[in-house]
């Protein structure tokens, strides 16, 4: 995804010479040709995540269209405060681009996770929050949101499905499975692979977003009568769901903890159930609790 990142930036900058990217030490590589092409629209200002909002809010004042750019806990609850006031607050758009997702760090522990941040930034006024699963929503997404004026944070992960969701609109989900069933299974990002895998031949309709913030309202009130069990690795999903009033929602995801072992996504994804035998056992659990009653 972040290979994509650079590819649609870069075809961005060569039609618009308003885009600036502002890397802190991260995907310096991965940007060399973009730097080669355009040095003067390209700076790494290192490991100093506040001042990569603040720079670009500054930037965005004088008109250009910046994309910060580091690792999703740094540049995001590091920096809150920045994208809050500096950028959200004063109005001026900007694209926060972060990389890691939840556990794509998982090596590193904790403090390199990622689990709030989508939440976070979620509830600060004006904010466009967008968790593309598939490099071909990451191009999408961000040609649709590059130069729209607002404030847009986007989660990329190394780790995406190679699901086919359709036409990718921001602001709009995808009906992935509509089987007229009484539970709704509601999912977000690169953890649709797993969630697919889990529940393709069970009897629940499947619901798939790609954008947090503004969520497609209609399409979660479609399956209000239905039960809904979100499935997310992360916080913001569930919440973007239930501002809908009177629905029924149960949530399988991240628990109240730090998750402290190391190892691989996939080893910490199964520590929380998030993986394909993980994400089936809740939703039968759920089918059977529920058609009990």
């Amino acid at each position: 995804m972040r290979g994509q990142f650079r590819e649609t930036v870069t075809a961005l900058a060569a039609e618009d010479p308003r885009i600036v990217v502002i890397l802190g030490d991260i995907s310096v590589y991965q940007f060399r040709d973009f730097q080669a092409r355009f040095p003067d629209r390209c700076y790494n200002m290192g490991i100093c995540e506040p001042t990569l909002i603040s720079v670009a809010a500054g930037l965005a004042s004088q008109g250009f269209l910046p994309f910060v750019h580091s690792i999703a806990p740094f540049v995001t609850e590091r920096s809150l405060e920045q994208i809050k006031l500096d950028m959200a607050y004063n109005g001026f758009g900007g694209n926060v681009v972060s990389c890691g997702a939840t556990f794509d760090y998982a090596w590193d522990g904790s403090t390199h996770h990622a689990y709030g941040e989508l939440e976070a930034l979620r509830v600060i006024p004006g904010m466009e929050v967008l968790q593309p699963g598939s490099t071909a929503e990451v191009d999408a997404l961000l040609r649709q949101c590059a130069g729209n004026g607002r404030p847009t944070y986007v989660r990329l992960s190394d780790f995406p499905h190679d699901v086919d969701v359709g036409r990718v609109v921001a602001g709009k989900g995808t009906v992935l499975a509509d089987k007229a069933a009484d539970l709704t299974v509601m999912t977000a990002g690169p953890i649709l692979g797993n969630v697919l895998d889990a529940v393709r031949d069970l009897p629940v309709n499947l619901v798939y977003f790609h954008t947090l913030k503004p969520l497609d309202r209609a399409l979660v009130e479609r399956f209000r009568e239905t039960r809904i069990l979100v499935v997310h690795d992360a916080r913001g999903l569930r919440e973007a769901v239930t501002e809908v009033p009177n629905l029924r929602v149960d949530f399988h995801g991240l628990d109240d903890r730090f998750h402290a072992a190391y190892g691989t996504v996939h080893d910490l994804r199964a520590a929380c159930g998030l993986d394909p035998p993980g994400i089936r056992t809740a939703v039968t659990a759920r089918l059977s609790a529920w058609t009990s009653h």
